[in-house]
């Protein structure tokens, strides 16, 4: 599983015109699930996420929690965070999980963080999302549950 995590003052994810799910400070959270993925996979992704410490600090130091500043999470499916564009000019996706995998495991992830008391919004898997943000810093941290990255 892959997340892309932005640290924002603000997100919002647009489906026809129609603002669907926002966030104020906290994170953007793009999620790709791979082929391969399992429970373990996704129990990384919930404990590591939340834990995650980009927040600034009384002494300006990234020392905090998303938990730790009361943030929200704004959560987006992605499946071409498995593009591979290595091979050629046109990136292959054939290890991103098909749908009927994928978003199950996309909404466990939710779910997980939701149960932890963080307050989640999502976009809507699958639909064409207009996705906008203010990236504070920025701060942006890419995370693998295969630790590839």
């Amino acid at each position: 599983m892959r997340c892309v995590i932005q640290r924002v003052t603000e997100a919002s994810v647009t489906i026809d015109g129609e603002v669907v799910g926002r966030c104020g400070r906290g994170f953007l959270v793009l999620i790709g699930v791979h082929v391969d993925d399992t429970a373990a996979d996704l129990k990384y992704m919930a404990e590591k996420v939340p834990n995650l410490r980009v927040f600034e600090d009384a002494a300006g130091k990234m020392n905090l929690s998303i938990r730790d500043v009361g943030g929200e999470i704004l959560a987006v499916s992605q499946f071409t965070l498995y593009g591979d564009a290595r091979g050629g000019r046109r990136p292959s996706f054939i290890t991103a999980a098909r749908p009927d995998k994928a978003d199950p495991m996309y909404e466990e992830l939710v779910a997980a963080w939701r149960a932890q008391g963080i307050h989640v919004e999502t976009g809507r898997f699958g639909a064409d999302m207009k996705v906008a943000l203010v990236n504070d810093g920025p701060v942006t941290i890419l995370m693998d549950s295969t630790k590839a990255f």
